[in-house]
């Protein structure tokens, strides 16, 4: 009608309201909290580890490009999860792992590991750890060889395994290792000497860094402070990684008081391996983990416990990639048992 106003009223689904964060700024700041633990590891282990974290880095995010052209989409590798990818494949391997193996472990994280199941936001595992567990599958000794941290000559000279060529032996490690002057070095992990030595290792120098292990499982005090910025900046949900190390630490001081001569101390638990870095950043992947506050907790305790039991009772001795595949895997059934609770509503059955 004439002179009558109208109001047009646009409906639309929620959310309706919509924060500050987006997922690109988020990833790109857990990208600035892995910088610090990878500028350490070039400082501990040299050229090689450096070489090591940014080929895996360029080979997740030309993977990713490369494989979104292919399929004719756009590419998305300036949302940074890519590069996620990239960073903590490569902190989870020996700093003188071979590049070729490390190439392929960047294909199998991104193509089957991550945009198999959709790209970001539909994979069910994390990505770096499909591609960590593939290779460790693949090449289970060149997984194993470690090299010393502040060895001499480590910022001009390779260690002779990272250029090894396909299909190739590269020198021994021996003659290196005697070569830079390092004495006393056995090429094991704190880890390994416990579980097949029953050698018990001062769990302090993993948490300064100052053994020998994979790129970027030490030291602990810098990746739970930059863990720490991530929660301060509301990026990180912290009972993830509170949940698994509690886990850890409780269920290794219950091995440790039945059998102190078999089972170490919890210090020794939660400063040794990878658990630190995979409490923190690989745990707490948003895609693969559970949303409910609950969940978040049943999820963090389970792959403590789990890390726990494998180190222990197991024939492997490190067990946080296996913990929190296993996690991802329950991860919606998780989410399914633990639903909150609508304000004013009785708790739905079956619900923990």
């Amino acid at each position: 009608m004439p002179g009558v106003k109208t109001t047009v009223i646009e409906v639309r689904t929620s959310p309706h309201l919509h924060g500050p964060l987006s997922v690109d700024k988020i990833m790109r700041h857990v990208v600035y909290a892995l910088l610090p633990i990878a500028a350490f590891s070039v400082w501990n282990f040299g050229i090689s580890a450096g070489v090591l974290l940014a080929f895996t880095t360029l080979g997740c995010v030309l993977t990713e490009h490369v494989t979104c052209r292919l399929n004719g989409n756009r590419s998305t590798v300036n949302d940074y999860s890519a590069a996620i990818t990239g960073l903590l494949l490569g902190l989870t391997l020996p700093p003188g792992f071979p590049l070729w193996m490390a190439a392929i472990g960047c294909l199998v994280a991104i193509a089957p590991g991550k945009l198999l199941f959709g790209g970001l936001g539909s994979n069910v595992f994390n990505p770096a750890l499909v591609g960590r567990a593939f290779l460790q599958a693949a090449f289970p000794v060149a997984i194993t060889n470690y090299t010393p941290a502040l060895a001499n000559g480590r910022f001009w000279e390779f260690i002779p395994s990272s250029l090894a060529l396909p299909l190739m032996k590269s020198a021994p490690l021996n003659d290196w290792i005697a070569q830079v002057r390092v004495d006393g070095f056995t090429g094991a992990t704190p880890l390994v000497l416990l579980k097949f030595d029953r050698i018990y290792s001062d769990p302090w120098p993993m948490f300064w860094g100052q053994r020998a292990g994979s790129s970027g499982e030490m030291p602990g005090f810098l990746i739970l402070l930059c863990g720490g910025y991530l929660v301060v900046r509301h990026m990180m949900d912290w009972r993830i990684p509170v949940a698994m190390l509690s886990g850890a630490a409780v269920s290794g001081w219950v091995f440790h008081l039945l059998n102190p001569t078999a089972y170490p101390d919890p210090l020794f638990t939660l400063f040794t391996g990878g658990l630190l870095l995979g409490a923190t950043f690989m745990a707490t992947d948003p895609v693969a983990s559970p949303v409910t506050p609950r969940g978040m907790w049943v999820y963090g305790v389970l792959m403590g416990v789990l890390t726990v039991l494998i180190r222990n009772l197991g024939g492997l001795a490190e067990g946080v990639m296996y913990a929190i595949l296993l996690g991802n895997a329950l991860s919606p059934l998780i989410d399914r048992l633990t639903p909150p609770r609508p304000y004013g509503a009785r708790k739905p059955a079956g619900a923990i």
